[in-house]
């Protein structure tokens, strides 16, 4: 039978979805009789994320509170399982046909890596989250969808399982099947991505009184496009002080050292590329490094702004110096202060037989 082992540490690039299908397919056929279900309905909440974090482009992450989308899913045999109902703030803005959705298409791999395709799911999807923000929005919505579903059907995946279908909403909203977002959502507080190949996804505990600021103002700026302005390759000497600083931003969250925080949260990869995307980054920054963030960056593809603070009270002012900066500029905004060890996708609501 698969373990959970070794289904995250199979090659990722042999990992096309067609042979995941089989790999879980195969695992599902050993276990048949966990595929049942106590509930009429489930719900599930997942929280938004930062990626990249500065140093880390696409393989750190960390889930922030405050903000997320929730997904309700409920045995219905009659449904029409090509659609989804949409809900919340932005579910207008979001497509409702089951293959074009993040959450659609991460159920549908889901349910048929199960061997469980053929049942009818009714799905609503409260999108609450703004597209194109930064903070992970198709992650969310993701990780809520498929952890509702396993959880109505008696949780026959973990958690971490559950992250691979995840990453395929994320290939069918940016083209990449990225890590970075879905890996906080679905398990909460701040992740490594070691590997893609294989995959190799590390949770780190930090410091208690680490938190972030996040702001995000109302632009919208599409991952995909946020990808083509990045360069394929890059220096040696840029890589040799890119994995540096990597190192030491990960030494310096072990060890709760700030300063060595501060030093190693330099980005040569993306954020060079990506400032010119987004209005005002360069003054928002330094104001908010002035007002006492140990670091601050591009929140994933932006156009989001986040900064890492020691204690609440300092996220609280950074924020706001965040804020009105944009402001100034005429960006309405939004700001969100979250510790770093912050929950990820929870069940919120359960409606039982």
């Amino acid at each position: 039978m698969l373990t959970p082992y070794s289904l995250l540490t199979t090659p990722y690039s042999l990992l096309t979805t067609t042979t995941y299908y089989l790999l879980l397919t195969k695992y599902s056929q050993n276990s048949k009789s966990t595929f049942m279900t106590n509930f009429k309905s489930v719900t599930a909440f997942a929280p938004a994320s930062v990626a990249n974090v500065g140093c880390g482009f696409d393989i750190m992450g960390f889930a922030v509170q405050g903000i997320g989308d929730a997904v309700t899913v409920s045995l219905q045999p009659d449904s029409d399982n090509s659609k989804i109902t949409l809900t919340g703030i932005y579910g207008h803005l979001t497509p409702s046909e089951r293959s074009k959705n993040t959450a659609g298409v991460a159920i549908n791999a889901f349910l048929q890596a199960i061997g469980k395709s053929d049942i009818g799911l009714n799905i609503i999807l409260e999108k609450n989250m703004p597209l194109g923000s930064g903070m992970g929005s198709s992650a969310a919505s993701s990780a809520a969808a498929v952890y509702a579903v396993n959880y109505l059907l008696g949780s026959p995946l973990s958690v971490r399982e559950l992250i691979p279908f995840t990453m395929e909403g994320e290939r069918i909203a940016c083209g990449s099947a990225h890590a970075d977002n879905v890996a906080p959502a679905l398990l909460g507080g701040f992740v490594l991505i070691r590997s893609y190949n294989p995959l190799d996804i590390i949770s780190v505990t930090c410091p208690d009184d680490l938190f972030a600021a996040v702001v995000h103002p109302h632009i919208e700026l599409n991952t995909s496009d946020s990808r083509r302005v990045l360069q394929n390759e890059v220096s040696v000497a840029d890589a040799i002080i890119q994995s540096a600083n990597t190192a030491g931003f990960m030494v310096a969250l072990i060890k709760s050292d700030y300063e060595l925080m501060k030093r190693s949260m330099s980005d040569l990869l993306a954020e060079p590329k990506r400032t010119q995307l987004i209005p005002g980054f360069d003054a928002i920054k330094a104001a908010a490094m002035e007002a006492g963030a140990i670091g601050c960056g591009i929140a994933g593809s932006g156009p989001s702004i986040f900064a890492l603070c020691k204690g609440e009270a300092i996220a609280n002012k950074v924020a706001s110096v965040i804020r009105e900066g944009f402001s100034k500029i005429g960006l309405y905004n939004e700001g969100y202060v979250s510790q770093l060890n912050s929950p990820g996708t929870c069940i919120v609501n359960s409606v039982e037989k």
